[in-house]
């Protein structure tokens, strides 16, 4: 066990999941510049905001994980967390870069390779030489039956000492894949699904405004993120691997996690 102060920078969408693992997943970063994973957490975690330290205590997970970065809350409940200052978008970003791009990767094969044994890294920071387009797919529109069935059981939130509180609903399914399509430095392209809660709460937002019209708010979620967020904005990408896909040696396990998103800073003109 260990306490430790951590700058959350990712929450994933909530799943159902059938390995009782991931079904939020947060990610963060120590002051050190590391990072770390956080599995699994409840869902009242995504009340809190981004780039903010909390400090608790963790341990390694119960369940085997071989990836380094992994930890679980020593206390699910989080009744030990203390939510510290947060860090504001002052000076360009300043405060947040230095934590963030402490460490960033510009070929992807590097951090494939690095994804290898013995590394096995599953964590990271990318920087997209330019990102070519924002591919939304159509997805499935329910929850696989088994994982809510799964939900109806227990309480995945709670220990098995406390079974006297209901199974949680499951939060709404997103009918749709969002992906980048980027470029490196080396001129490889990828497409990546992005798997952060923000999209999904950004589209669940924009069906809400659009009152329930699907395409006019799939239409406003590639606007912020690829008419805003990626022609105007300095964007870096958050990368993870899944579990399942690491472990199974794909041949590509990452996903991406978040969008690091700082204002581009323009060289000043020099005068003669």
């Amino acid at each position: 066990m260990a306490l430790l102060r951590i700058l959350i920078t990712v929450t994933t969408y909530p799943l159902p999941s059938r390995s009782y693992d991931e079904l939020v997943c947060t990610a963060g970063i120590l002051e050190n510049g590391s990072w770390i994973r956080l599995y699994p957490v409840p869902f009242k975690f995504l009340e809190f905001s981004k780039y903010q330290w909390i400090e608790l205590e963790v341990r390694k997970p119960r369940k085997q994980d071989f990836r380094p970065e992994s930890y679980s809350p020593s206390h699910p409940d989080l009744s030990d967390m203390k939510v510290l200052s947060k860090i504001d978008t002052k000076y360009e970003w300043e405060e947040r870069k230095k934590f963030c791009l402490k460490e960033v990767f510009y070929r992807i094969n590097d951090l494939i390779a690095l994804s290898r044994e013995p590394s096995n890294k599953s964590l990271a920071t990318f920087k997209p030489a330019k990102i070519l387009d924002f591919i939304i797919e159509e997805d499935e529109r329910e929850w696989k039956k088994e994982w809510l069935e799964q939900l109806k059981q227990i309480d995945l939130f709670t220990t098995n000492d406390n079974k006297n509180i209901a199974p949680r609903i499951p939060i709404d399914k997103i009918p749709y894949k969002f992906k980048y399509h980027f470029r490196d430095i080396d001129g490889k392209e990828s497409k990546m699904m992005i798997e952060d809660w923000e999209v999904g709460a950004l589209y669940r937002n924009c069906l809400r405004a659009a009152e329930g019209n699907e395409q006019i708010a799939l239409q406003k979620v590639k606007q912020k993120y690829f008419d805003d967020l990626a022609k105007t904005k300095d964007v870096y990408l958050f990368l993870g691997t899944t579990s399942e896909w690491h472990r199974r040696r794909s041949p590509n396990p990452f996903v991406i996690i978040g969008v690091f998103y700082p204002p581009k800073i323009l060289q000043a003109k020099l005068e003669f």
